[in-house]
C-alpha cells in the first residue's frame, strides 16, 4: 500500500520531487566519476613501447623501504614493512646481465640505456630519450633507411619523429644530452618492426660508447631486456630469473608489468590520480550529502500540510516515515541510475583534460569498470533514505496536532536537537580551523581546509533558521527604504526561515568553497615568491625554455668579464625515511653572493666550504630535530642513500625548497642534471652575457624579477588541475543553489496569486522576490566570506607564518557577481511561471 501511495504522491508531486532527483543525479554523476579516476589510479594499464619486444625485463627497485618491529606485551614481535617511490630512475648495476645470461632458456640479454637526449634544433611535441643502438632490438627497432651508428658523431632517428619535421640521412642535427648541446649527422632512420610509431616518447640512438659517455652512469644501464629461448615458457623463466636475482633489489617484470618500468612518470601518475580521485570523491560525497539533505529537507516543508492532514486521519508515525523511505528509494534508484550513465562520459572527460594539462600521460588507460557506477547507485541510494528519514523526522514524531498546527505556520525556533548539532559542529569546524593554523605541510592542510569548510557550511545549514532571524531583524530598517516590494522581503525572510535557510546553505556552500579553492594556491604561492625574491642576491638568472642549462655553459659565464659568482640550481624530491622532501642542489662557490635564505642556525659559509654537508629549513630542521651538526641520512632521488652534516638551518623554506643539498651530488643522480636555473652576481651587462652564451641554444638572461613572473605563471598552470578537480564539485553546488531556488519559488503560487488578489501589481510581486534574492545573497555572501576568510586565515598562519592571506579583489567581486546572478536568474524565472496563471484560478484550486 504505501509502495503504490509513494510512486502516486511522486507522480503528481512532480515538481517537489524533481529537484531532489537532480541533486542526486549530479551527486551519482559526480560519484561516478570520481570512483573511476580512483580505479584508474589503481588498475590502470600502462603500455609499453619500447620494451614491447622484451617478454621479460629487469630493473631496478624504484622503492625506499622501511621495516618497523613492534614488541607486543606477551613477548612477541610484530614486523611492519612500508615502500615508498622515489622521483627519480633508480639504475642496476650491469654486472647483473651475468646471472641471468647462463640461465637456461635465456636466448639474449640486452642492456638498455635512458637518458636524456632532446632535438635543439628541431621541435619536440613529446618527451626525447637517447639510447645506445646495441639495445635497439628490445623494441625491436629496425633501419627503413640509412645504417646504424658507425662514430661518435652518428644518430640513428625514429621514423616519426623524422617524418614530423622532415629530417633524412645525411641531416645535421643539435642534441641537448647531459652535457654540452652537440651537433650529430643523421646516418639512419628505424621504425619499430610489426608495430606503429612511437606515440609517447621520441627515440635517439647513439653508438654503444657514445651512449654510455651520455648517459654518465658508469657500470650502471637503465634495465636489461631477456628474450627467451624458443619454445620456452615465460612463467617458469621468470621464476629462475627471480631466483637467480635473490638478494639483489633488482624487479623482474613480464606482461603488462613492463609498462611502470618504462614509463616511471605514469606509474607516479597512477599514484597521484588516486589522491586525485579520492580526494574528489570524498569532498564530493560530503558536499552532497549536505545537498541532498537539504533538498529534502525544502521538499518535504513544502508537502508539510499533506504530511500533517495523513497524521490527522490517523497514519502512524511508522508509516510516514516508510512512505517517505520508500519515495526517497524510488527518487534515488532513478536518480542513480541515470546519474552513473552520466558519469561515466563525465570521468572519460576529466581523464582527457588530466592529459591535456600533463598532469596525467596519455599511455595511462582509464579503466571502465562497473564497481564506480554500482557505488554511486549504492551511496544514492542510502543517501536518499538517509535524507528522507532525517529531514522527515519531526513530522512523523509530532503528535497530529502540532503537525496541523506547524503546517499552517512555521515554528518560533528550531528544534532543540538541530541547534545542539549545530552547535557541535560549529565548534568541530572552529577546532579543524585551530588544527589548521598547526600544519606546516601542504599534503596535510589542503584536505583539512575543504573539511573545515564543508563542517561550516554544515553548521550554517542545521543554525540556518536563527541565523536567517538575526539577519531579517539586521536588514529590516534597510528593506523598508525599497518601499512595499522591501517591507513585504522582510515579512516573508522573517516568517519563512526555515525556508530561506534551505535556500542560504547551498550558496553559502558555493561562495565559501569558491574562495577557498580560488585563494589558497595565490596565498602558498605569492609567500613562496616573496620568500625567493627576497632571498635571491643575484644580478641576472639565466633560464631556458629546453631541458635545461648545462653546466659548461654555467661555466662560461663564471669567466665572463663582470661576474663574480655563478649558481648552478637543480631541484628534485628526496626521501628522508619514508617522508618526501623537497631539495634543491647549488654549487656551493659563491654562494653567499646569489642567495640568502636567512640564515637562523649555523652558517652558510660552513655549507659552502664542505661538500659532505646541507642547509635545511626550520620546518625541516623541526620535523626531523636537527640542528647544525646533526647527521643528516636521506635518499637521493634515485634512491641512493646518503650522509650528510647539517651546516645551516634557514628561515625561507618556502622559497627555496626544505633541503639545499651540494649540487655535484644531487645532479648524479637525477635523470635530468641540468640546472633549472642559474643565479649570476657582478656588474656585467646583459649583452655581454648574451654574447658569452651564443653557442648555447635557447637560454635566456633575464632580470630576477621577470623570473619571478615565469615561475608565477608555472605555478598557475600546475593550479589549474586543482581547479578543474575542484570546479565540478562547485558546479555541483552551483546547480543546487539554482535548483533550491527554484524548488522554493515554484511552491509559492498560492503566495503570489493571494498578493495579486489583494492589489499587488505582477511588477511589485516580482520586485519583492528581486530583494528577496538580494537579501538571500547579501546573507550567503556574509557567511560564505567568513567562513573562507577564518579558513584561509588559519591555511596561511600554518603554511606561510602571516596571517594574511592573498585575496583578489576583482576575483573576489567575480565570485559573488556570479552568485547574484546565479540567485537572480534562479528566482525571476520560476517567480515569472508561477504569475502566468490568473489568481482567481489559482486561489480556487488550492481550496
Amino acid at each position: 500500500m504505501m509502495l503504490r501511495y509513494a510512486l502516486r504522491t511522486i507522480r503528481d508531486r512532480k515538481g517537489g520531487f524533481l529537484g531532489a532527483l537532480l541533486a542526486l543525479m549530479c551527486a551519482a554523476a559526480l560519484i561516478t566519476a570520481c570512483g573511476t579516476l580512483l580505479e584508474t589510479g589503481l588498475r590502470g594499464r600502462i603500455a609499453t613501447e619500447r620494451y614491447a619486444g622484451a617478454p621479460l625485463v629487469v630493473s631496478a627497485d624504484q622503492n625506499v623501504h622501511r621495516t618497523t618491529v613492534k614488541h607486543k606485551g606477551n613477548g612477541e614481535t610484530k614486523a611492519k614493512h612500508k615502500a615508498k617511490p622515489v622521483a627519480e630512475r633508480a639504475w642496476l648495476p650491469a654486472a647483473t646481465a651475468d646471472r641471468i645470461r647462463p640461465l637456461e632458456g635465456v636466448r639474449q640479454v640486452i642492456p638498455e640505456l635512458t637518458f636524456l637526449a632532446e632535438p635543439v634544433t628541431e621541435p619536440v611535441d613529446r618527451p626525447s630519450y637517447g639510447h645506445s643502438w646495441a639495445s635497439a632490438s628490445i623494441t625491436p627497432f629496425t633501419l627503413t633507411t640509412g645504417r646504424a651508428p658507425a662514430t661518435a658523431d652518428d644518430i640513428v632517428i625514429d621514423r616519426g619523429f623524422a617524418e614530423r619535421v622532415g629530417l633524412k640521412p645525411g641531416d645535421r642535427l643539435t642534441v641537448q644530452s647531459t652535457g654540452a648541446p652537440r651537433p650529430y649527422r643523421i646516418s639512419g632512420i628505424a621504425a619499430p618492426a610489426g608495430r606503429g610509431e612511437l606515440q609517447q616518447q621520441t627515440s635517439l640512438f647513439f653508438l654503444a660508447a657514445e651512449a654510455e659517455r651520455l648517459a654518465a652512469r658508469p657500470g650502471q644501464v637503465t634495465a636489461l631486456g631477456v628474450l627467451p629461448a624458443p619454445g620456452t615458457d615465460l612463467t617458469e623463466l621468470k621464476r629462475r630469473v627471480e631466483r637467480a636475482l635473490k638478494g639483489t633489489t633488482a624487479q623482474v617484470a613480464t606482461g603488462d608489468d613492463r609498462g611502470p618500468v618504462e614509463f616511471l612518470d605514469a606509474a607516479g601518475a597512477r599514484t597521484r590520480l588516486v589522491s586525485m580521485g579520492g580526494a574528489m570523491g570524498g569532498t564530493s560525497l560530503l558536499v552532497a550529502i549536505l545537498v541532498v539533505v537539504g533538498t529534502f529537507a525544502l521538499s518535504i516543508q513544502q508537502r508539510h500540510r499533506e504530511l500533517a492532514l495523513l497524521r490527522a486521519i490517523a497514519a502512524t508515525s511508522r508509516q510516514i516515515r516508510r512512505l517517505l523511505g520508500r519515495e526517497a528509494l524510488i527518487v534515488g534508484a532513478v536518480a542513480g541510475v541515470l546519474g552513473s550513465l552520466a558519469g561515466l562520459p563525465l570521468a572519460t572527460w576529466l581523464h582527457s583534460r588530466f592529459i591535456d594539462m600533463g598532469a596525467i600521460p596519455a599511455n595511462l588507460e582509464r579503466t571502465a569498470g562497473i564497481f564506480p557506477a554500482f557505488a554511486a547507485v549504492a551511496v544514492t541510494l542510502l543517501g536518499a533514505w538517509a535524507a528522507a528519514r532525517i529531514s522527515g523526522r519531526r513530522i512523523a514524531r509530532i503528535r497530529p496536532a502540532e503537525a496541523m498546527a506547524e503546517s499552517a505556520v512555521e515554528r518560533d525556533r528550531p528544534a532543540r536537537g538541530r541547534i545542539a548539532a549545530g552547535l557541535v559542529l560549529l565548534a568541530g569546524g572552529g577546532v579543524l580551523v585551530a588544527v589548521l593554523s598547526g600544519l606546516h605541510v601542504e599534503a596535510a592542510s589542503t584536505p583539512v581546509t575543504f573539511l573545515a569548510v564543508v563542517v561550516l557550511a554544515t553548521a550554517v545549514s542545521l543554525l540556518g533558521p536563527l541565523l536567517i532571524r538575526m539577519a531579517s531583524a539586521l536588514l529590516a530598517g534597510p528593506l523598508r527604504l525599497a518601499g512595499f516590494g522591501g517591507t513585504l522581503a522582510t515579512a516573508n525572510i522573517r516568517g519563512n526561515s526555515t525556508r530561506m535557510a534551505a535556500v542560504v546553505t547551498p550558496l553559502t556552500l558555493l561562495i565559501g568553497m569558491t574562495c577557498t579553492v580560488l585563494f589558497v594556491q595565490p596565498t602558498l604561492g605569492s609567500a613562496a615568491r616573496n620568500q625567493a625574491r627576497e632571498g635571491t642576491r643575484a644580478t641576472w638568472v639565466l633560464a631556458t625554455q629546453g631541458p635545461g642549462i648545462p653546466s659548461v655553459a654555467a661555466e662560461t659565464v663564471r669567466t665572463t668579464e663582470g661576474v663574480t659568482a655563478a649558481t648552478e640550481v637543480v631541484r628534485t624530491t628526496v626521501r628522508v625515511g619514508l617522508d618526501k622532501y623537497q631539495a634543491q642542489g647549488v654549487t656551493q662557490a659563491g654562494l653567499s653572493r646569489t642567495w640568502d635564505p636567512e640564515v637562523t642556525g649555523g652558517s652558510l659559509a660552513d655549507f659552502a666550504a664542505d661538500p659532505g654537508t646541507a642547509a635545511v629549513s626550520e620546518l625541516a630542521a623541526e620535523r626531523l630535530g636537527l640542528h647544525p651538526g646533526s647527521t643528516l641520512k636521506l635518499h637521493l632521488g634515485d634512491g641512493t642513500p646518503a650522509t650528510l652534516t647539517v651546516a645551516a638551518v634557514y628561515a625561507r623554506g618556502l622559497g627555496f625548497g626544505d633541503l639545499t643539498l651540494p649540487h655535484d651530488l644531487v645532479a648524479r643522480h637525477m635523470d635530468n642534471p641540468l640546472a633549472a636555473t642559474v643565479l649570476v652576481a657582478g656588474d656585467s651587462d646583459r649583452g655581454r652575457l648574451a654574447a658569452a652564451l651564443k653557442k648555447f641554444p635557447g637560454i635566456a638572461v633575464l632580470a630576477p624579477a621577470t623570473a619571478d613572473r615565469l615561475q608565477a605563471d608555472r605555478q598557475q598552470e600546475n593550479a589549474e588541475v586543482n581547479y578543474l578537480a575542484m570546479g565540478l564539485i562547485l558546479a555541483f553546488t552551483a546547480i543546487a543553489v539554482v535548483n533550491t531556488l527554484a524548488m522554493s519559488v515554484s511552491e509559492r503560487i498560492k503566495e503570489f496569486a493571494m498578493l495579486r488578489l489583494a492589489g499587488a501589481t505582477r511588477r511589485q510581486v516580482l520586485r519583492m522576490l528581486r530583494i528577496e534574492a538580494l537579501s538571500i545573497l547579501l546573507i550567503a555572501a556574509v557567511l560564505g566570506t567568513g567562513i573562507a576568510l577564518a579558513v584561509l586565515t588559519a591555511f596561511s598562519i600554518g603554511m606561510t607564518g602571516s596571517a594574511a592571506p592573498t585575496v583578489m579583489p576583482v576575483v573576489y567581486a567575480t565570485v559573488v557577481g556570479a552568485a547574484a546572478l546565479l540567485v537572480l536568474v534562479a528566482s525571476a524565472l520560476p517567480g515569472r511561471v508561477a504569475l502566468k496563471a490568473r489568481p482567481v484560478e489559482v486561489a480556487a484550486s488550492q481550496r
